[in-house]
């Protein structure tokens, strides 16, 4: 089947690097002899089209994605939100119910005569993707995850990001807490993978690493935080992530109504402080992590994706996502790449590189 029109989305939150691979996308695509267009906010726009009257579609040229390679976040929008598999909709009796609206997704590609899509995103956006192509739509996957939790691939875009910025954040608290003779708790993202913390934390010369993979006995951290305090200079730096919890206890949901993880630093803090009897402080990246320009480490990764997607449609791939697997990149079904999240190993080099260092993990 020969392209004409091809349509690219990203889905989920966002990640620096995610313009870098809409840039690559059209570029390669117009080399081609294709037209290229981005769906506004995922599929928000085609879904829900009256809060789009200039149209769900977006035209792309290699002049308007010409000085995007830098910038963070998308030009075509994402949600995390509004899942076709199931999208929430009112019925006849005003009850809320999920419904299935892929169909309506394979329908639109066809009136507007879009051969193709290449979908830019996370687990989530990639398990739409591959009902997607299991439907008989035409699809390449690109892997977005500034938490490298994506399986399948060795890293994923964004995440490079993400670590960079939290050492240079990790750095930065050294100073103040030596000059108070604190401990600082450093809470960044990671809902069920610890990848930035224990990268974040072992090159910005953390004491305490707490990670998902690794339930953490409290008692523990204050016995290796009450060390440090005894030792000149008096302080210690602690990095959590989002998704870490005790042994035999529970994740820290947000008091937000909303099932969204967060907030075990400032739940934390209390507890160490009495146990410490030392004052502790803490800083919650979050968001932080997911905006600014990518590196270049990011953007050239994405370029390589974004034009590795391309090529697997000129080929006749689809229903793959495109993975890197250095010095390539290889092509990968979507159905093995959504099948389980890619999790720190504990007898990872970087895992055994940090206790060798006497950074604990709060087992």
């Amino acid at each position: 089947m020969n392209i004409n029109k091809i349509a690219i989305n990203t889905g989920g939150g966002d990640a620096p690097g995610l313009n870098a691979v809409i840039r690559a996308v059209v570029l390669a695509a117009e080399k081609r002899g294709w037209e290229c267009y981005g769906i506004r906010d995922a599929f928000n726009g085609l879904m829900m089209p009256d809060l789009y009257p200039d149209g769900w579609l977006v035209p792309l040229t290699a002049e308007s994605v010409r000085d995007i390679t830098s910038l963070g976040g998308t030009i075509i929008g994402t949600t995390n939100k509004g899942n076709p598999l199931k999208f929430p909709m009112e019925d006849d009796a005003g009850n809320i119910v999920k419904v299935d609206r892929t169909d309506e997704i394979i329908d639109a590609f066809a009136a507007q005569k879009l051969d193709a899509l290449v979908a830019i995103g996370g687990d989530g956006s990639l398990n739409i993707a591959n009902e997607l192509s299991q439907k008989g739509l035409r699809v390449v996957g690109v892997p977005k995850t500034i938490d490298n939790d994506l399986d399948q691939t060795v890293i994923t875009f964004g995440f490079d990001t993400a670590v960079s910025f939290a050492t240079e954040c990790i750095d930065r608290l050294h100073s103040t807490a030596r000059a108070h003779q604190r401990v600082m708790i450093v809470e960044v993202m990671g809902r069920y993978a610890g990848w930035i913390a224990l990268n974040a934390g072992l090159a910005g010369s953390a004491d305490v690493i707490l990670i998902p993979e690794v339930p953490y006995d409290l008692n523990k951290i204050a016995e290796k935080l009450k060390t440090c305090m005894e030792k000149r200079p008096h302080y210690a730096i602690m990095v959590v992530s989002e998704g870490a919890r005790p042994v035999g206890g529970d994740y820290s949901w947000m008091d937000s109504g909303e099932e969204r993880l967060g907030g075990l630093g400032y739940k934390l803090k209390p507890k160490l402080a009495e146990m410490i009897g030392r004052e502790v402080r803490v800083v919650r990246l979050g968001h932080l992590l997911r905006g600014g320009s990518p590196t270049a480490w990011d953007r050239t990764l994405s370029l390589r994706f974004g034009a590795a997607a391309v090529r697997a449609l000129a080929e006749g791939k689809h229903g793959i996502m495109v993975a890197l697997d250095p010095p390539t990149v290889r092509y990968v079904p979507l159905e093995r790449a959504t099948r389980r999240m890619k999790t720190v190993p504990l007898d990872s080099d970087t895992m055994l590189t940090a206790r060798d260092l006497g950074i604990s993990f709060g087992d």
